[in-house]
C-alpha cells in the first residue's frame, strides 16, 4: 500500500490493474481510507461496475459527488467547474467496461482540475496520458515445499485473509499444527487470488478445512457465496471470470480459451503453434495475447535466461478450460500442444550431447509440465506412437536431472499401451527405460527390456546406429550380472556396427562400456571372497 501512496504522490492518475477477483477494488478503498485526511476535500469512491452504458458515467460521478445536473451545460463541464478549485482524489472503481467514456472524462478533469488525483481500478488501463499502471500482486502464498511451520504461516497475507474470514464464519476456528498445511495447500492452489480465498474461507464451519481442500479440484463451484450485498461478480469466482470474459473480443476469447491447455506457462511460439486458428493467425497471435496481458487474464514475466514466459493463474486457467470443451475445442488443441512439445523435446535431444546441453536440459526442466500434459494426453487417448516419441526422447533429460521415478512411470506407461506403435519408437522409448532401471540397479527388469528391444529389432529394418544401442542395452544386464565375456562380446560387435555407421557418440559409447566392465571385471577378480556386487557403470 506504501508503494501505492508513494506512486499517487507522483502522479495524477494511477491504475490498479489485475484479474477478477484480485483485490484492486479493497485496495483502492484501504488507500483512500489511509489518505483521505491528506485531501482537503476528500477522497471519493465512483462505483461503475453497476453501469452499462457510456453515457451514464459523468452522471455517477456528478451522484457521488453530489454534484446537481444544470439544465443548459454538459454534465461533463459542471464537474470541471466544481472540481476546478477542489483538493480531492477521485477512485474510478471498475472501469473495464466503460474504457471510452472514463479515458474522455478522466482527461478533460486533469486538463482542467490542477489540484485533482484520480486512483482507477480496471482489468487494463484507460490509455490516457500520463497513466502510470500499478499491476496488484497476488497475496503472498506459502512455499508448498516444505511448507513452514504453522506458527509462520500466518506471517503470508493469503493465510491471514483465510483465517479473517474464516473466522467470520465460524468463531472458534483458530490456525492450528492440525488444519495448518491443508489451509496453506488451499492458499497456494489458488495463488493468492483474493476473492478466491474469501470464498473458500466462506465454507468454514460448514466444511472441514480438509474437505474444502479436496473439492478445490473444481475450485469455480466450491467458490460462491460471499455477502448478499455484493454485486452478483464479486459473490461468485465464476461470476467475476465471466464480466472479464464478456469483455473480450472474439479473437481473444478463441485465445485466451486454447491457452487453458498449457501447464505451467508457455513461450510465445508455443503459444502461436496452438493458438493459432480461425480467424487467429499465427503472425497475429502476438497482438491477441498481448491483449490478454493487458486486460490481466495473462501474467507476463520475464526471465533473463529465457525470455518472456506466459502463463494463467490456476483458477483462471480451470475457467478457460472449461469454456473451451463448452465449445468442443479441447482435443484439436490438446493435439497441437503434444505435438508441439513432441517437436520441442525432439529438437532438444538432438543437442543433449554438445555444448548448448545444459541449456537445452533447463529449457525441458522449463517445460516439464508441459510435456507431462502431452503425455497424459497421448495416453488417454491411445496416441501410441505419439507417447513412445515422446517419452523416448524425454528418457536422457529424465536421467541427467534426475527425475529417475517419474520418468520410469511414464515409460512403463507408455510401452504397456498400444502395441501398435513403429519399432523404431517403441526400441527408443525401450533404451531410456533400460537405462532408468540402470540407474536404479533393477537387473531383472534392465534383461527382459533389453531383450524385447533385440527382438523387435528382428522384425523391423533398422540402421547400424540403432543396432549398436541395442547391442549395449543386452551387455549392461550381461556384464553386471557376472558374465563379463557376453558383455564384452556385446559391446566390440556395438563398436563395429558405431563405427561403420559413423556414429561418434555411439562409438564413446562403447568404449566408454567396454572400459567400466573390464574395471569391473578387474574388481570382481580381487574380490572373490567378497559377497559385494561391482558397482555398476556411471550410464550415460
Amino acid at each position: 500500500m506504501e508503494e501505492i501512496e508513494r506512486e499517487l504522490s507522483m502522479t495524477r492518475l494511477l491504475t490498479l490493474t489485475g484479474a477478477g477477483g484480485s483485490g484492486k477494488t479493497r485496495l483502492a478503498v484501504e488507500v483512500a481510507r489511509d489518505l483521505v485526511g491528506t485531501y482537503q476535500d476528500g477522497a471519493w469512491l465512483v462505483e461503475l461496475a453497476p453501469i452499462s452504458e457510456e453515457i451514464l458515467v459523468p452522471k455517477a460521478v456528478a451522484e457521488t459527488l453530489k454534484v446537481p445536473e444544470r439544465p443548459t451545460e454538459p454534465l461533463t463541464d459542471t464537474l470541471t467547474q466544481v472540481l476546478r478549485s477542489q483538493e480531492s482524489l477521485l477512485i474510478l472503481d471498475n472501469c473495464e467496461h466503460l474504457l471510452d467514456a472514463c479515458a474522455r472524462l478522466v482527461d478533460k478533469l486533469l486538463d482542467l482540475c490542477p489540484r485533482l488525483r484520480i486512483l482507477a481500478t480496471s482489468r487494463e488501463t484507460l490509455g490516457v496520458e500520463g497513466e502510470i499502471r500499478w499491476v496488484v500482486p497476488p497475496l503472498s502464498v506459502p512455499e508448498r515445499e516444505p511448507t513452514p511451520p504453522s506458527e509462520e504461516l500466518e506471517g503470508y497475507e493469503s493465510v491471514r485473509l483465510f483465517v479473517e474470514r474464516a473466522r467470520g464464519r465460524d468463531p472458534s476456528f483458530s490456525l492450528s499444527p492440525k488444519n495448518a498445511l491443508a489451509v496453506a495447500e488451499i492458499c497456494s492452489r489458488l495463488e493468492g487470488i483474493p476473492l478466491a480465498i474469501e470464498l473458500a474461507a466462506a465454507r468454514a464451519g460448514t466444511l472441514s478445512v480438509e474437505q474444502i481442500l479436496q473439492r478445490l479440484e473444481d475450485s469455480l463451484k466450491l467458490l460462491r457465496g460471499g455477502s448478499r450485498t455484493q454485486m452478483a461478480k464479486h459473490r461468485t469466482l465464476r461470476g467475476a471470470l465471466d464480466w472479464s470474459f464478456e469483455l473480450l473480443s472474439e479473437d481473444e476469447k478463441e485465445l485466451f480459451r486454447r491457452l487453458s491447455v498449457f501447464a505451467g506457462g508457455w513461450t510465445l511460439e508455443a503459444s502461436e503453434a496452438v493458438g493459432a486458428r480461425g480467424d487467429v493467425e499465427e503472425g497475429e497471435v502476438l497482438d491477441v495475447l498481448s491483449g490478454l496481458v493487458d486486460k490481466s487474464l495473462v501474467v507476463a514475466r520475464e526471465r533473463q535466461e529465457s525470455g518472456v514466459r506466459y502463463r494463467m493463474l490456476e483458477p483462471i486457467r480451470q475457467y478457460a478450460l472449461e469454456r473451451l470443451e463448452e465449445r468442443g475445442e479441447g482435443e484439436e488443441a490438446r493435439r497441437r500442444h503434444a505435438t508441439f512439445f513432441l517437436a520441442l523435446a525432439e529438437e532438444a535431444e538432438a543437442n543433449l550431447r554438445g555444448p548448448e546441453d545444459v541449456e537445452w536440459l533447463e529449457s525441458l526442466e522449463r517445460e516439464h509440465d508441459n510435456m507431462r500434459a502431452a503425455l497424459s494426453w497421448a495416453l488417454e487417448r491411445e496416441e501410441a506412437e505419439l507417447a513412445l516419441r515422446l517419452a523416448g526422447v524425454l528418457g536422457t533429460f529424465w536421467q541427467a536431472h534426475g527425475h529417475w521415478s517419474d520418468g520410469r512411470k511414464w515409460l512403463e506407461a507408455t510401452l504397456a499401451g498400444d502395441k501398435r506403435a513403429s519399432a523404431a519408437a517403441r526400441i527408443k522409448a525401450l533404451e531410456a527405460l533400460l537405462w532408468m532401471t540402470y540407474d536404479q540397479f533393477d537387473l531383472n527388469r534392465m534383461e527382459a527390456v533389453a531383450q524385447e528391444a533385440m527382438e523387435l529389432s528382428a522384425e523391423a529394418e533398422i540402421d547400424s546406429s540403432l543396432a549398436a544401442s541395442i547391442r549395449i542395452m543386452l551387455a549392461c544386464p550381461a556384464w553386471i550380472g557376472g558374465d563379463y565375456e557376453r558383455g564384452k562380446e556385446l559391446l566390440e560387435e556395438s563398436l563395429t556396427l558405431s563405427g561403420e555407421a559413423g556414429d561418434k557418440v555411439m562409438i564413446a559409447e562403447a568404449l566408454f562400456q567396454l572400459g567400466a566392465q573390464r574395471m569391473a571385471l578387474a574388481t570382481a577378480r580381487g574380490q572373490r571372497s567378497s559377497t559385494k556386487r561391482a558397482s555398476p557403470c556411471a550410464g550415460r
